[in-house]
């Protein structure tokens, strides 16, 4: 397979991150997938001055992404970010895209004096979670509760 590049998204890698928003939310019993919504997420956080999309790019081919925001942490007394997506296509699953992206988007935020990385996961995806684990995250006592409005 060809190797990978680990790039910031760009506008036009819009389709391949919505598709790659369906495979992820797929495994996640929180969030339905609706592209529409998606891609108007996206689009805001490719112009948002604190997020951090990146991508994995082979062969022409967006194969990965992850994504991050920046938010003020009155524990760090700095700021702090928000890992939302991380996500890689199946076929490149387990060949260290992943690690890869997580990688460029902890030294991204470690360049912009950022003192803590945060993610939440689904409860159930025991690979993802261990794979979290295997990278040196760490589990927490909070638990995450949301309300809609």
């Amino acid at each position: 397979m060809a190797q990978a590049v680990i790039r910031p998204a760009r506008p036009d890698d819009l389709d391949a991150l919505v598709d790659l928003l369906r495979i992820l939310f797929c495994i996640e019993a929180d969030f339905a997938f609706d592209a529409a919504r998606q891609r108007r997420g996206l689009a805001m956080l490719l112009v948002q001055e604190g997020a951090v999309v990146l991508v994995a790019e082979a062969a022409g081919q967006v194969i990965g992404m992850c994504t991050g925001q920046m938010i003020i942490s009155t524990a760090e007394g700095g700021f702090a970010l928000l890992v939302e997506d991380v996500v890689v296509a199946q076929n490149w699953q387990g060949k260290g895209m992943g690690r890869e992206l997580l990688t460029a988007l902890e030294q991204r935020a470690a360049s912009r004096n950022i003192g803590r990385l945060q993610l939440l996961a689904d409860r159930n995806n025991t690979p993802a979670l261990e794979f979290y684990r295997r990278l040196g995250w760490q589990d927490t006592e909070l638990i995450c509760l949301r309300r809609r409005l």
